[in-house]
């Protein structure tokens, strides 16, 4: 380290499962990338499962207060069939994603030389999905009247504000400028004629001030067609919080596998920390076991680099990952073997 290094805090929340597996591989690939451009001290935090379990806290206040004073977040997996599904997704994740106003779900997705599509003739598939990540069916609004009776109803409510659109299609658009310029609205605004309209008439004037971008519009359920059948199509993949979240499970799928992909809950503004992770789930039946895919963590700190303004560090980790599917990539190989094979590439 020299008078030239930046020194930066990052928040570790390694989670359940294979997430305590991954992580420090991450750790390890964030560090040997930035070399002496920049340096890490880790503040790791114990959430997850094994907390919850053990004395019923999700996310204390204290600690959240205290991730927001990080400039960064690794986070490996969270989930665990012990416990009800939902509880620590919304009281950890969405929590997280809501409290540091992270608006923006940013999930690439690339086929690797290497690695076998589930497609029979894939092409090459390069896109990146760019999901509102505070708003929609994920705010919580609604509720349960009659439960556990023959007469229950229950009701989930789509939140949408104009000011929360316009920032992811803000960011949507920045990004399409540094990447091949075309944007593609992905809503169901034949059926969702309040939000769809709403999100298409800020994307046209946005829209205005991007010349160089084109864009166009796609359903929701067009889009999963075309995602199997002509994925070449997207670049930037523009949406809201609950299609974004089903459409990029199928988007790991075709390149080959969630293993190979990481995502980022960007707080663009940089008001507080933004959360980087493998889009993978904690993988109980694996966990322990050694052979876990680290490649799509590894790839979250390539990513935690590049918001932090070091690209030239976070292509050291893309260059490497590409060599190493592409060499490697149909080897079985345990966890760690994976993890030192890429570090050795960089």
């Amino acid at each position: 380290m020299n008078d030239a290094t930046k020194q930066y805090t990052i928040a570790v929340i390694p989670g359940d499962g294979i997430g305590k597996e991954v992580t420090p591989w991450a750790k390890q690939a964030l560090e040997k990338a930035a070399g002496d451009a920049a340096s890490f001290q880790y503040v790791d935090f114990d959430l997850g499962a094994e907390r919850y379990l053990r004395d019923g806290q999700i996310l204390p206040d204290e600690d959240l207060e205290a991730i927001k004073q990080t400039d960064a977040i690794l986070l490996g997996a969270v989930g665990d069939p012990r416990i009800k599904a939902g509880i620590l997704e919304r009281g950890l994740l969405l929590k997280l994603r809501f409290a540091l106003d992270q608006y923006v779900n940013l999930r690439p997705s690339k086929l690797y030389k290497g690695v076998t599509s589930p497609l029979a003739e894939p092409g090459e598939i390069d896109f990146v999905v760019v999901r509102e990540g505070t708003e929609g069916l994920y705010c919580g609004a609604g509720g349960a009247v009659r439960r556990d009776t023959p007469a229950e109803v229950a009701t989930e409510v789509s939140i949408n504000t104009a000011y929360g659109a316009e920032r992811v299609v803000r960011y949507a658009f920045e990004l399409a400028m540094k990447r091949r310029k075309h944007v593609t609205l992905v809503h169901k605004k034949n059926v969702l004629v309040n939000a769809g309209d709403m999100w298409q008439r800020i994307v046209d004037r946005v829209a205005q001030e991007y010349p160089e971008v084109t864009h166009d519009y796609c359903h929701i359920d067009a889009a999963t067609i075309y995602m199997v059948s002509d994925p070449q199509r997207f670049d930037v993949i523009l949406t809201d919080n609950l299609f974004g979240d089903i459409l990029t499970d199928e988007a790991g799928a075709v390149v080959g596998g969630v293993g190979y992909s990481a995502s980022g809950c960007i707080n663009a503004s940089n008001e507080f920390p933004s959360m980087f992770e493998p889009i993978h789930g904690s993988a109980p039946d694996i966990a322990g076991q050694n052979i876990a895919n680290p490649t799509a963590a590894i790839l979250s700190a390539a990513m935690l680099l590049r918001h932090l303004g070091f690209d030239e560090q976070a292509e050291r980790i893309d260059r490497a990952v590409e060599a190493d599917i592409e060499e490697l990539g149909s080897t079985q190989r345990s966890t760690d073997e994976v993890g030192r094979d890429i570090l050795a590439r960089m």
